[in-house]
Order: C-alpha cells, then sequence, then structure tokens
C-alpha cells in the first residue's frame, strides 16, 4: 500500500509539472538573437536551454530547435581551425557527441543538447577562427525534434545554468570573472592552462 501511494505521489507531481509547463516550451518566441545577460563574465540568454557540455537549444516551433555553444565554449575553444558538424538527414541524440573541433592538430567534441534529424548546418559562417556570435549568426545546425518538450526538460535554464556556470569559474579560478567584467577569449591558454585537457573536461569528452 505505502509503495502504491509513493508511486501515485510521484506520478501526481509528475502530472502538475506537465499542466504548469505544457505550452511554455512550445511558445517561446523565436529570436534568432537571444536576449543576453553577463553573468560570471560570460554571456548568458535567458530564454535559451542548456546542456552540462556548454551546448545550447532554442526552440523556434514545436518541432524544429535550433543548436550552438554557449559563450563559455566559445572563449574557451578561441582559435580554431576547423569544426565538422554532421550531414543534413543525419539522426542524433541527446547526450551524444555530434561534432568535431580541431586545434593546432588536437581535437574535441561537442555534446547535443537535443535528439532529433539535423535539418541544417551553418558551415556558410563557421569557418577557422575565433566563433564571436555564439549566440546569433554562429549558431551550428537545426534540429528536427519529434520529442522536443522531452528533451528540452533534461536541459537546464535559467538559475540552474546560472549556478552551473559559476561552478565551472570556480573550478577553473575563483578570480577568473572577479572583476565583474567578461572574460577573455583564449582564456584557458591564457590562463596557463593545458588547452585541450581543459577542453574535454568542461565539454564532457
Amino acid at each position: 500500500m505505502t509503495v502504491l501511494l509513493v508511486l501515485f505521489t510521484f506520478l501526481l507531481f509528475l502530472l502538475i509539472d506537465y499542466i504548469r509547463s505544457r505550452g511554455k516550451i512550445a511558445v517561446i518566441t523565436p529570436q534568432f538573437k537571444p536576449l543576453r545577460a553577463l553573468f560570471n563574465g560570460f554571456f548568458m540568454p535567458e530564454n535559451l536551454f542548456f546542456h552540462p557540455g556548454h551546448t545550447w537549444a532554442l526552440a523556434e516551433s514545436p518541432t524544429l530547435v535550433r543548436v550552438g555553444i554557449d559563450d563559455f565554449t566559445a572563449k574557451l575553444l578561441g582559435s580554431v581551425d576547423d569544426i565538422q558538424l554532421p550531414n543534413r538527414n543525419t539522426w542524433i541524440r541527446q547526450g551524444q557527441k555530434f561534432a568535431t573541433v580541431t586545434r593546432d592538430g588536437n581535437a574535441v567534441s561537442l555534446i547535443s543538447p537535443i535528439e532529433g534529424t539535423v535539418t541544417d548546418v551553418n558551415y556558410a559562417r563557421l569557418k577557422p577562427g575565433t566563433i564571436q556570435d555564439p549566440y546569433g549568426e554562429d549558431w551550428l545546425m537545426t534540429v528536427s525534434s519529434p520529442d522536443q518538450k522531452t528533451s528540452l526538460r533534461n536541459l537546464l535554464h535559467n538559475g540552474a545554468w546560472k549556478w552551473f556556470i559559476g561552478d565551472a569559474v570556480n573550478r577553473l579560478h575563483p578570480a577568473l570573472a572577479q572583476d565583474g567584467g567578461e572574460v577573455v577569449e583564449d582564456f584557458a591558454v591564457k590562463m596557463g592552462l593545458d588547452w585541450v585537457s581543459t577542453a574535454k573536461e568542461f565539454l564532457l569528452n
């Protein structure tokens, strides 16, 4: 009887959460350039959903999701030589390595924040050099995600993401953004850290 009561309570909370969140994800206003705010030295749009591997997802319709890297990743990667993305019509899974970034002969992977079929890739913008606009022009790909709501619920949002970034900064160096300003590009190398091991650690390779 106790087990049934616990199970019923759990299902009730799931139902309440579903009712409260129903429609919230689907009605996100599509924005090519999401709103940005500086937090712990990094820009963080409030209308994105983030994977712990520092990639983001933006719902642009009930099924279409735009995907990119966060400001932390852009500044961590620095000047890259190449970015390899999946081909159109490729099925990718949430949490799967979907892209490879190469720098000075070393490669690290990016983790997909969403599950679905790749519909477009942004090779026109993703050229050698630094990624200047990770939340806007330098997005990575778009994905047709049939179970978009479930995928987005598995990601971090707003307060949870702020805590996650704060923890990342403290792990790197508490004084990284101590003055309240923006963290510089290629910060890992400029801090004397090994680029490969640092990128692999924080991008969950």
